[in-house]
């Protein structure tokens, strides 16, 4: 697996591309908010919008290198966990590798490849896709969505983007010799364990918040920084370690990661050896194969400036994110034009402070 080119960590200015019109004054903290500004959104020379949050920078060593906004502060950190849920369930015994274990962590789009694939893992856990306890959803993919849509079929759970990790939770289950039924109880002995693998990843204990995630599974609020570092305790284990194990799935089998047109799986792509994974609601870990890991955590829980932070902040790690001409973001990716009439009229940028 070859790795991206690091460097030490050094402080760096990171200018805004505006399309046609130069910066407006903002400022990079809202009053009263510990949140800071991540990213601006330019239309036609005019600074539109902006997103706020917080982001942090660990080294391999778990020091902080880099920081904006409150960082230690308790949040959810949504999908980002799977992987930490993923190295729970392999030490509980759970019989996946490879492209499956890659699922048990992913927040697939229910294209075909994930979908037999679930139904795979449900069959060998004994399993059907009823005994499952995420929602039915159809899939994120459009063209699979439009495919079931045009064969008159219903949202699934199987089509549901956390139904890898669903599937190996049963097959976990049966594995250890614990029931199914409550599979996802806060007090089970997979969650149980689960929370406790987390403390161990992260070196944060996990408090009293728990809440449920959107696919109905525990999900245990920890601090920013935190998550940072057990990104960074999953590239930095050794090798045939269950957090080495998931690392090196996930970064080999980026497309059960996500998908087709799935950031994680773009970026995964792009830059062989990092390992990245987003969480619903704005929450994004990336780790460096050298151990280096950014978290970050936009507030409004949207989508649209997480590849301009990415990239920005895999600059400022020394990482060549080989820009396109007039963007912030690598040539290989999506772009983040904002559209006019069909043709790029601005763009989505950093923050000009973030790095600075």
């Amino acid at each position: 697996m070859s790795a991206p080119t690091g460097v030490a960590a050094r402080t760096t200015t990171v200018q805004a591309s505006p399309i046609g019109g130069v910066s407006t004054a903002a400022s990079s903290a809202r009053a009263g908010s510990p949140d800071v500004e991540l990213a601006r959104t330019y239309r036609s020379g005019l600074h539109e919008c902006s997103h706020y949050g917080a982001l942090v920078i660990v080294d391999r060593d778990g020091s902080l290198l880099w920081q904006r906004g409150e960082v230690h502060r308790p949040f959810f950190p949504r999908s980002c966990a799977k992987p930490f849920q993923a190295v729970a369930m392999l030490n509980a015994g759970a019989p996946v590798g490879g492209p499956d274990l890659a699922l048990a962590a992913a927040s697939h789009t229910g294209e075909n490849e994930h979908v037999v694939r679930v139904l795979d893992l449900l069959a060998a856990a004994g399993a059907t896709e009823q005994d499952m306890r995420c929602p039915a959803e159809l899939p994120a993919d459009g063209a699979a969505r439009d495919a079931v849509i045009r064969a008159g079929g219903l949202p699934r759970p199987v089509y549901m983007n956390c139904s890898g990790k669903h599937a190996v939770m049963l097959g976990t289950c049966r594995a250890a010799g614990w029931p199914t039924a409550d599979y996802l109880a806060p007090e089970h002995p997979l969650q149980r364990l689960i929370r406790s693998t987390i403390a161990d990843l992260t070196g944060e204990t996990c408090g009293d918040i728990v809440g449920v995630d959107g696919c109905g599974a525990p999900v245990f609020a920890i601090g920013m920084v935190s998550l940072a570092r057990g990104f960074s305790a999953l590239v930095s284990a050794a090798q045939g370690t269950a957090q080495r194990s998931v690392a090196d799935a996930m970064r080999d089998h980026p497309r059960m990661v996500g998908g087709s047109d799935s950031l994680d799986t773009l970026v995964m792509t792009a830059y062989p050896g990092l390992l990245a994974k987003g969480g619903a609601d704005g929450v994004h870990a990336l780790a460096l194969p050298d151990g280096r890991a950014v978290a970050f955590k936009i507030a409004d829980g949207g989508d649209r400036a997480r590849l301009p932070i990415i990239t920005a902040a895999l600059r400022f790690l020394g990482v060549e994110t080989g820009r396109r001409p007039g963007s912030t973001t690598d040539a290989s990716l999506p772009s983040t034009a904002v559209l006019g009439g069909g043709r790029p009229v601005g763009a989505v940028t950093v923050a000009p402070d973030l790095f600075r």
